[in-house]
């Protein structure tokens, strides 16, 4: 093995037979995981059993300031690489909440989703240049594949980009590979093929593994594959003296000192020429098949049974050692007694720490119930509760708190009530955050740190094209953070489709200001990854309709990042794109609701003009969290005037803004619809009817202070208005109005909507007239709400 030829034979024998007991030990606790979920005291278990020796080699080349980005087999690489040991490892099979326990996710994701911590407890980055790394695991097949691209290309940013010498803590020379796994099955995803084609175009160091043990599930790879083989049919990728590409290896996945030999290859290729490469693993098992779910004798016939115990991967690594007088058989007998002797003993220790807290919960709740029923007329019945709650041997806290709370119906109008409901409410407090806390961040970095900062203009300030307000402010940013970059499709050479970069790239260069391929999701990706590396990336997406393409991994991975991590992990990415009231059904820009909803963890602002939407960039870059940014389409010819402050004001998250008062009706509406709603108002001036306008500006948060619901006392009417499908966002906003502001209290009159069509919009102008919201539309619906009130000062239209 040429990586080990500087070492003593000794020491070789060493280091092998520390391999050897780090794959043992992961494959007892793959094997007694499965126990563990089929005698109850887990829920799932999908393991890494028989990929166990690829791991220990991929191991080895992995360097510190590294990053991989994989999939739930991956236990063995991270026992090897020392960032999960056996306690960890069951702590998360149980859904351990303590991140002391279980550092994974605190118990938020099932075992088998793996991730390091790149910060501190206050929210802070770590030097990750110390530590070898793993962005956070999610469970959709291909999932991790858009986050892989972005992770490398952080590396060429920090090789190629001046002004990013000192961002040590992240990256040291732009030296550090991203490492991404995969099934082989799970290749058949276009986030695959979309990925691995981008790091191609980008040419970013990066190893992907494929790790193939011909299955998807039950699902043979001649049902998967073309060729039943991924290596074979991306051949096309492999590079030349000519054209730039990937590297491609193939290995068995039994055979130790191969798989060592061509991952130190792979290493050496990626990190120091920042080339992807492509290692195909083949010739895998899975000895438990797939998951906790079924057995693969259902789907395996016996000859492909028998192979797989002659060629699972440890029984191969064992025979090797023994063939090179590495141990003997007795001495390696000995290492797997050990670990499941070692697994078993770190089994109990974990599931004593899981369920001792449960037990004081339990003992404490009990010692309430048994006070309280003493003076209770239900005596008997509490008792009993607390006796049914006692004798559960194994209790969780949801057996605690239901107990809780079916006595306390008991017990209305006693002396025991305020007692019990103070426990209630206290122990609900203290343990719904193990549940529910980081869904956004909670540093001091936050959208609320940032005050905002009133755009300046001087006496001669010049109304220009809203675009170059955007333009202006872009160079800006750019040349005050030079951590920030931005890319998509035709943001770079031309400035993007509106010109709201123009310029930009001839300036800053071109991995500064970047176009990118028609690749939705892997833009997306591009950006995620970054940010989790210290930058401070801008995705750029054409058209808002495009971000469905991009929708699955805005709303699975980064949406999700800082809760599924329990505030240890970040991606403080800024989305932008422009939407709103283009003619046409792919281009109209308004799906808002499905948005909004599939994204909680990400803040959605929908600035009315291109100031607004400056200010955003600039707050934003002062915090920590991800965000969209939609832009108006059809507003960036539209003239504005140009700010002295640029690259300064900030426009306040989650703070609305009036921009016209009345006192007959309060309209509440945001993004381009907001000006016909002015428009309408004028005209509703006209008839007597005083209209007060409320730009929404931020979806997601809403209205942080209430404001809307004082307009509403003061004028006892609301209508919101939106270019949504009906029930889309302009359903959300009401009951945010409604419910969580308790406008209902103050309202003479039903509370409305006036959304779009339910259809999208079609082409032209009339499409988009009879398809969305008017100035007649709302005219006239704010007259028929008056109508109703006061028929006699307003007599009906029709």
């Amino acid at each position: 093995m040429s990586t080990k030829e500087t070492l003593s034979f000794e020491d070789f024998k060493k280091e092998v037979l520390n391999d050897y007991k780090i794959a043992t030990v992961s494959r007892e606790c793959s094997l007694l995981g499965r126990k563990e979920v089929l005698t109850g005291k887990a829920k799932f278990g999908i393991f890494g059993d028989g990929k166990e020796v690829p791991q220990l080699a991929m191991a080895k080349a992995f360097k510190n300031g590294d990053f991989r980005s994989g999939y739930y087999r991956d236990q063995t690489f991270m026992m090897a690489i020392g960032a999960m040991n056996i306690e960890q490892f069951f702590a998360g099979l149980y859904g351990h909440t303590d991140l002391n326990f279980d550092p994974m996710s605190g118990g938020r994701q099932m075992g088998g989703h793996f991730a390091t911590h790149s910060l501190d407890e206050n929210g802070n980055w770590k030097n990750l240049t110390e530590q070898k790394n793993s962005s956070a695991d999610i469970s959709p097949t291909a999932g991790q594949m858009p986050r892989l691209l972005g992770l490398a290309q952080a590396s060429k940013i920090y090789r190629n980009v001046k002004g990013l010498e000192n961002h040590t803590q992240f990256s040291i020379s732009g030296n550090e590979v991203a490492w991404g796994t995969i099934g082989n099955a799970s290749t058949s995803e276009g986030l695959f093929f979309e990925t691995i084609n981008a790091a191609g175009v980008l040419q970013v160091p990066m190893v992907m593994s494929v790790w193939d043990d011909e299955y998807g599930i039950s699902v043979h790879a001649r049902y998967q594959t073309t060729k039943e083989n991924i290596s074979e049919i991306l051949k096309g990728f492999q590079r030349d003296e000519e054209n730039n590409g990937y590297e491609i290896l193939r290995v068995k996945g039994w055979d130790y000192p191969a798989l060592v030999d061509t991952y130190q290859k792979a290493a050496e290729i990626a990190r120091t020429e920042h080339v992807p490469v492509l290692v195909h693993v083949n010739e895998l098992t899975q000895p438990q098949g797939h998951s906790t779910s079924g057995s693969h004798e259902r789907y395996k016939n016996k000859e492909r049974l028998a192979w797989e115990a002659e060629f699972d991967c440890l029984a191969q690594m064992k025979l090797w050692m023994i063939a090179n007088n590495i141990a003997t058989e007795e001495e390696l007998n000995d290492i797997d007694a050990a670990s499941k002797k070692e697994v078993l003993e770190g089994k109990r220790s974990a599931w004593a720490a899981f369920t001792a807290p449960f037990k004081a919960e339990q003992q404490e709740l009990v010692n309430v119930l048994n006070t309280i029923a003493a003076s209770s007329a239900n005596k008997v019945f509490i008792e009993k509760h607390a006796n049914d709650l006692a004798a559960i041997k194994e209790p969780i806290r949801k057996d605690i708190i239901t107990t809780a709370r079916k006595v306390l119906r008991m017990i209305i109008g006693e002396s025991g009530q305020a007692q019990l409901a103070t426990w209630i409410t206290d122990y609900t407090a203290k343990t719904q955050p193990k549940f529910s806390s980081h869904l956004f961040s909670q540093s001091d970095k936050t959208v609320y740190s940032v005050q905002e900062v009133k755009a300046t203009y001087d006496e001669t300030a010049e109304e220009v094209d809203a675009r170059l307000v955007l333009r202006d402010n872009f160079d800006a940013i750019f040349a005050k953070h030079p951590e920030t970059l931005i890319f998509g499709e035709d943001s770079g050479n031309i400035g993007d489709v509106n010109q709201g970069l123009e310029g930009m790239q001839e300036k800053y260069g071109e991995f500064r200001v970047a176009d990118a391929g028609i690749r939705e999701a892997t833009i997306l990706g591009q950006g995620i990854g970054m940010a989790m590396r210290g930058l401070r990336p801008i995705a750029e997406i054409q058209y808002l309709d495009y971000l469905l393409y991009a929708i699955q991994i805005m709303s699975d991975d980064l949406a999700t990042l800082q809760y599924r991590t329990s505030g240890r992990q970040k991606a403080p990415l800024i989305i932008r794109t422009r939407g709103h009231r283009l003619e046409g059904v792919w281009h109209s820009g308004s799906p808002m609701g499905m948005i909004i909803n599939a994204i909680r963890g990400i803040h959605v602002l929908v600035p009315r003009n291109m100031t607004k939407a400056a200010g955003f960039y600039n707050t934003l870059l002062e915090t920590d969290e991800p965000a969209l940014i939609v832009e108006c389409l059809n507003g960036y010819r539209l003239k504005e005037k140009m700010p002295t402050n640029l690259g300064e004001f900030k426009t306040p998250i989650g703070v609305v803004e009036t921009i016209k008062e009345g006192t007959d009706i309060t309209i509440v509406s945001y993004g381009s619809t907001l000006r016909l709603v002015e428009q309408a108002a004028k005209e509703l001036e006209s008839v007597g009817i005083s209209a007060e306008i409320i730009d929404i500006q931020s979806l997601l948060p809403f209205d942080i202070n209430h404001d809307i619901v004082k307009s509403v006392a003061k004028t006892n009417r609301l209508l919101v208005i939106d270019e949504d499908v009906p029930g889309g966002a302009s359903a959300y906003i009401l009951q945010e109005i409604i419910e969580n502001q308790n406008a209902y209290r103050h309202l003479d009159s039903e509370p409305q909507t006036l959304a779009a069509k339910a259809h999208r919009p079609a082409y032209g102008t009339d499409g988009d007239y009879f398809s969305k919201p008017s100035i007649e539309d709302i005219f006239e619906k704010v007259y028929a709400i008056m109508n109703e009130a006061n028929p006699a000062k307003f007599p009906s239209l029709y």
